[in-house]
């Protein structure tokens, strides 16, 4: 969209005197977000540092808006910005942070490996691993369960049986111990005005050098691994082999950023969802016998009913609707950054070339232009005639246009048939007081804990 001489400056969210937002935005992002939306529009501009080095970083809540950024302007907004290029230096180039020829060149190489027919054919392995964390939780001494922590292994398992072929216990102890510190270290550096260069000997420098050294010498491992399992047909396998006319192949450093954002990014949505997913069906009993009705129908009561496959997705659309009202509501990315290289006007706010841009699926879910009574768990949304109702860009937990996540339907086909072989085998009950406190970083990350109490049923 061309400037207009009517576009108006964004509004400035205030903060402290001395630090701006940026105390705000490092410590409570999410209600610093919903508040700036609700108290000065859809598109603000926060002010970030002490006087004199703050950075501007301007705020789109709107699914217009939001469609702009990532979709019909997506060559102006790039992933240029500061927190990507901190991300980058953390965990490399892969597909989640490159750019242009390089980014091209690897979604040529990677899109064969995510086709609709080969990640349908990644079920069976989905439902033998929701079937043998059903048997454990069937022993769990006083049936509670920590959901968060729980589907994250079970995510993990998944993927690394999809992506690996091989049990991935080692890779969940190094993520658990490394991930969620080289977040914070990416973020904090990627709002700070004054931060030392990567190569200086600080504490927070050194440590994070060890995270990384750690992370990328599991890769390597998984890598080595393959190089000449060429029988396999594990993702890494073929992506090792992986070659065309065009872009040749991966060369080593491609191979381990590609392993690793798999890594980090394969397990992250589908955790989230179904940790969720099953918190907000135990508070609410009624939507929870729903599903399981139309579950028992699809594959059968618990013990002799059969395992789900891929053609089962379509038979399980109330399923499939609580998964998307979880993923609305508790979105595995909140926010979503970008660069403008051009100046635009976006609902009518002028933001400038150069400027630090984001857009929040954690506000824009939550906006109630598109969602009346937007904290009510509400399956019936995702109807096809109210999804028909509302613009594109009101949902959208993979993101959108051109960087779509490119494993959105591998996440979905493990949310589907890992709840379904979870709400027929139990009945789940809330076990805590209150909303599970929650926090962003790179990611949507859980500060308590999700507990649920789990009968077996049958």
């Amino acid at each position: 969209m061309t400037l207009t001489t009517t576009a108006a400056p964004a509004p400035i969210v205030t903060g402290s005197p001395f630090l701006g937002s940026m105390s705000d935005l490092l410590n409570d992002p999410l209600a610093t977000y919903l508040r700036a939306r609700r108290d000065h529009g859809d598109v603000v501009r926060f002010r970030a540092g002490p006087p004199g080095l703050r950075s501007d970083i301007y705020a789109v809540f709107s699914a217009e808006g939001a469609q702009q950024v990532l979709a019909t302007r997506a060559a102006d907004f790039r992933k240029d910005n500061v927190f990507y290029e901190e991300l980058r230096q953390s965990v490399g180039n892969g597909l989640l942070t490159s750019q242009d020829d390089a980014y091209l060149r690897q979604r040529r190489l990677v899109q064969p490996l995510f086709t609709r027919r080969r990640v349908n054919g990644c079920a069976r392995q989905v439902a033998e691993e929701a079937a043998a964390l059903a048997d454990r939780w069937r022993s769990v001494s006083g049936g509670t369960v920590e959901l968060v922590g729980e589907m994250h292994r079970f995510a993990l398992r998944v993927v690394g049986r999809i992506l690996f072929g091989t049990d991935v216990k080692e890779a969940f102890e190094v993520i658990e111990r490394t991930l969620p510190p080289l977040q914070e270290y990416s973020l904090k550096r990627g709002f700070s005005p004054l931060k030392a260069p990567r190569t200086w000997p600080t504490p927070a420098n050194r440590r994070a050098g060890r995270l990384q050294a750690e992370l990328y010498a599991l890769c390597d491992g998984i890598i080595d691994s393959r190089r000449d399992r060429g029988d396999r047909a594990d993702l890494v396998t073929l992506l090792v082999h992986a070659e065309n006319a065009d872009d040749g192949s991966l060369d080593a450093d491609e191979l381990r950023e590609q392993v690793l954002i798999f890594l980090l990014a394969g397990h992250e949505t589908t955790a989230t969802a179904l940790a969720f997913g099953l918190h907000l069906l135990a508070r609410h009993p009624e939507e929870q016998r729903r599903v399981r009705e139309e579950v028992d129908r699809v594959l059968g009561g618990p013990g002799g009913g059969r395992a789900p496959t891929a053609e089962d997705m379509e038979a399980l659309p109330y399923l499939t609707m609580v998964l998307k009202e979880a993923m609305r509501l508790y979105p595995s990315a909140p926010v979503i950054g970008r660069r403008s290289v051009a100046d635009a006007e976006v609902d009518g706010v002028r933001i400038p070339a150069g400027a630090d841009v984001l857009v929040s699926p954690w506000v824009t879910q939550r906006h109630p232009d598109y969602w009346p009574e937007p904290e009510r768990f509400d399956p019936s949304r995702f109807t096809p005639e109210a999804e028909a109702g509302r613009p594109r860009y009101a949902w959208f937990p993979f993101g959108g246009g051109p960087r779509a996540c490119i494993g959105q339907h591998l996440s979905m086909l493990e949310s589907v048939l890992g709840l379904a072989v979870l709400v027929r085998e139990f009945v789940f009950e809330d076990a805590e007081a209150g909303e599970v406190p929650l926090g962003a970083g790179i990611t949507l990350m859980a500060k308590g804990p999700a507990r649920v109490r789990v009968a077996p049923r049958g």
